[in-house]
């Protein structure tokens, strides 16, 4: 279906500017940023390798050789590219017109530059292969650069949040037995403790009393990492961890690789990644100190927290409390954490047990990544997202911590949003690629949590896949793989540096934005659905403004035709007035209000 008479009445109705509206107090201060609650904020997610390249001289991270010694190689989609923290702080005007008021970055530590078994090798340029947890990998900058980010950052009035990872380091450790890069995962109950090499063999770690007990004493009695596998560490890599108790490898679990099922989604290893033995108290007390040691020593304001269904709850239960009271005595009001719980599935029940078990404080909401993407993306009708919505009286604190979680469309793991809307709709033209996207992120930024922008969706990005397909160059890149793309609402490609501040989705990001930045009910306000079904049409949803209870009609056509009628709102509010789209001025009749939308359009509506 043509739709670019919908892409032109909606960019009408929107009256886009090319400079944001003014901004709302809290937005945009060096004094006030640290008074905005988590839901406040609109989150800007960047890989800071892919994002822009200041400085051409830590490309190779002070490294020497080939791309499997330095890890550099922007020919190549798993290697770095040369993106680092000098170019993100040059960047952050762009940000700033975009309306973003929060950072995250994925991790920046020290990486190990190249691991992966032989002709299959990639490097460390996500950040996620940590060998050094004190300072950032020098493929990014020092750590003065760093601190420099932070600072321009918060003097924008934006917060900073680090993607921590306490569940594992990079790849050192191996095994004496079997293949190098497929060590089966070798249970407790066939592989216990007090043998070494299973059930039948030498008795070993005498008097441990298993990892249940997190005392100190019983812990000081496992002495031997080899009930398992026989540990082998590399002579040239027996050092590189930092702090140096990494080093040692009775503080891993060294079961092999885990299925992400059962037992050994805590116990094994993450695709060869040395597994970390998060119930051991030198492991709490060592990850504890590393963390803390960012918020005191560099002030950021959150961390998003990797892998985080793969630690045993009892670690968060210890590791939370603590930043929280350091975060306080920092005098960071809103420090805020959120797990990463993967699924793919709009369930928000199995991700609301880590903030009640585990005791987050949010997490990563892959419940209503799931419901927009089926719902906009897939034509499955609008109900998914009502369910989806209904279930928020799951998490720890109910409807009031579903306002925190950071939503989102798409990810460098899963894949872009635009990605799903082509994979379903493989005959769309670029009008109606654009229109669902412009959908999507319209839901995104005015529904409840808070919103997280993938870095490059503003720029019609689209991936070809997951992971590393899913990670192109925000400057020029050189990468064949991304540069026959075909990118949404430009003529461009990813072969052009994509800091494009007209781009429509940029415009559209930006505008929303800044109507949720001067609309508290979009920000704080509770969120009433008025309106769903089984098939593509009208979802609608009801916010109140905080402070004055004030109404305001969010309304979404999935289908791909118009569509009109009736909606429920409240009986005293009679009058309307449009901040988006089409509004009706008079109810019809007492709690009832006319609509009209275009194909995949969308209202929002304020009552008078």
């Amino acid at each position: 279906m043509m739709m670019t008479s919908l892409i032109a009445a909606l960019a009408s109705a929107a009256q886009i500017q090319e400079t944001p509206t003014a901004e709302a107090p809290l937005f945009g201060s060096a004094e006030t940023y640290r008074g905005r609650p988590p839901q406040d904020e609109i989150v800007y997610f960047v890989l800071p390798d892919r994002f822009e390249n200041g400085d051409t001289s830590n490309d190779r991270g002070g490294l020497t050789g080939d791309r499997l010694e330095t890890g550099y190689d922007p020919t190549a989609k798993g290697f770095f590219h040369g993106g680092d923290l000098k170019g993100l702080t040059e960047r952050l005007s762009y940000l700033e017109g975009l309306g973003v008021t929060a950072i995250w970055f994925a991790p920046i530590f020290q990486n190990k530059a190249v691991q992966g078994p032989r002709g299959e090798e990639s490097a460390g340029y996500h950040g996620y292969w940590v060998t050094d947890f004190t300072r950032p990998d020098a493929h990014f900058g020092s750590m003065d650069e760093f601190k420099a980010f932070v600072d321009a950052a918060h003097g924008r009035g934006m917060k900073v949040y680090m993607d921590i990872i306490t569940n594992h380091t990079a790849d050192v450790i191996g095994y004496e037995q079997g293949d190098e890069f497929a060590y089966h995962y070798r249970p407790l109950a066939d592989y216990p403790y007090s043998t070494r090499g299973g059930i039948d063999g030498e008795r070993i770690n005498e008097g441990f009393l298993g990892d249940h007990i997190r005392t100190e004493e019983n812990f000081a009695k496992l002495t031997n990492p080899n009930f398992a596998y026989d540990v082998v560490v590399p002579e040239a890599e027996k050092d590189v961890k930092v702090p140096a108790w990494l080093n040692d490898p009775i503080y891993y679990h060294n079961r092999g690789n885990s299925s992400f099922r059962n037992e050994d989604s805590l116990y094994g290893d993450f695709s060869g990644l040395d597994d970390l033995f998060t119930e051991h108290p030198r492991v709490v007390a060592g990850m504890t100190d590393i963390f803390a040691d960012w918020i005191t020593g560099v002030g950021i304001d959150g961390f998003r927290i990797d892998t985080a269904r793969h630690v045993n709850p009892e670690f968060w239960q210890q590791f939370i409390p603590a930043m929280e009271a350091t975060s306080e005595a920092e005098g960071i009001p809103h420090f805020h954490m959120f797990g990463e719980v993967y699924r793919d599935d709009s369930d928000n029940g199995y991700i609301a047990q880590y903030t009640r078990r585990d005791k987050l404080p949010a997490v990563l909401d892959f419940a209503f990544q799931q419901a927009v993407r089926e719902t906009v993306a897939m034509d499955k009708g609008t109900e998914v997202l009502a369910y989806m919505f209904a279930g928020d009286v799951l998490y720890e604190g109910g409807e009031a911590t579903a306002m925190t979680l950071p939503t989102f469309l798409g990810n460098h793991d899963m894949g872009r949003f635009s990605q799903f809307v082509r994979e379903a709709n493989p005959d769309a033209d670029d009008a109606e690629m654009l229109a669902r996207v412009k959908l999507g992120h319209s839901m995104l930024l005015t529904l409840r949590g808070s919103p997280v922008i993938y870095s490059g969706d503003e720029q019609g990005f689209v991936s070809d896949g997951g992971d590393q397909l899913a990670r192109e160059d925000m400057f020029a890149s050189i990468t064949d793989v991304y540069n026959d793309n075909d990118l949404i609402g430009t003529d461009a490609t990813t072969a052009d540096e994509n800091f494009d501040v007209a781009h429509p989705l940029y415009r559209w990001i930006g505008l929303l934005s800044n109507i949720r930045k001067e609309t508290p009910a979009l920000r704080r306000g509770r969120q009433v659905t008025r309106a769903y079904g089984a098939e593509t049409g009208l979802f609608a949803v009801s916010r109140f403004d905080p402070e004055t209870d004030r109404e305001y009609l969010l309304m979404f056509n999935t289908s791909e035709e118009a569509i009109s009628g009736q909606v429920l709102v409240e009986v005293p509010n009679e009058e309307w007035t449009t901040i988006l789209g089409k509004c009706a001025a008079k109810v019809s009749a007492p709690g009832s209000l006319s609509y009209e939308l275009p194909a995949l359009g969308f209202s929002i509506c304020e009552a008078r």
